[in-house]
């Protein structure tokens, strides 16, 4: 028999005092109305693993770390001549954390990785695709504190993309903020 699996605080907080405050807000007549997090997807692109894949192993593996789920290699779709790219080359990973996961990966992402980036001044409010999802660009992995300093070969960005149930851009960008994202006003 499996252990029962705490709730994770984030979303606790979601259904507590979150829902609440969105459903006063948007005036929603039914709690399911209320938008909240579909998935989170993570990406980190390595175009420097055409000439080493070791590079790309590290890569995996931090993202691995990261996310507490292992990621999968993506590779190239058509080949580019210019950047001496064929289909079918590795040329990145990305892991997409659903349910459990998601939540506690979004309060490290909030509580613990965001406030360790230099000169942060906040998270842009524009990044919404107008479908209610947001996507956030992390120049560097070592922010995350799974992200072993001393054995990490190269600093490394990464993309979060945040998929919400929202219809738009206004709903998405509430339940982030009511859910703790710091956006610059």
């Amino acid at each position: 028999m499996t252990e029962p699996t705490a709730v994770p605080r984030l979303l606790e907080r979601y259904r507590s005092e979150v829902v609440p405050t969105l459903r006063e807000r948007f005036s929603y007549a039914n709690p399911m109305q209320v938008p909240r997090l579909a998935k989170i997807s993570l990406n980190s692109g390595v175009g420097e693993a055409l000439s080493n894949a070791k590079l790309l192993e590290a890569a995996q593996g931090e993202l691995t770390a990261i996310a507490g789920q292992k990621a999968v290699v993506t590779r190239a779709k058509k080949s580019i001549a210019n950047f001496r790219l064929r289909e079918g080359m590795s040329i990145g990973c990305t892991v997409t954390l659903r349910r459990g996961r998601m939540w506690e990966f979004l309060d490290r992402l909030i509580n613990i990785a965001l406030p360790r980036v230099r000169d942060f001044r906040g998270a842009s409010a524009r990044a919404f695709d107008g479908r209610g999802n947001y996507t956030l660009g992390i120049r560097e992995q070592i922010i995350f504190p799974e992200v072993d300093y001393d054995k990490v070969e190269g600093i490394r960005g990464l993309n979060v993309s945040i998929v919400t149930t929202a219809s738009n851009d206004a709903e998405a960008l509430e339940l982030l903020r009511e859910l703790g994202m710091p956006f610059r006003d």
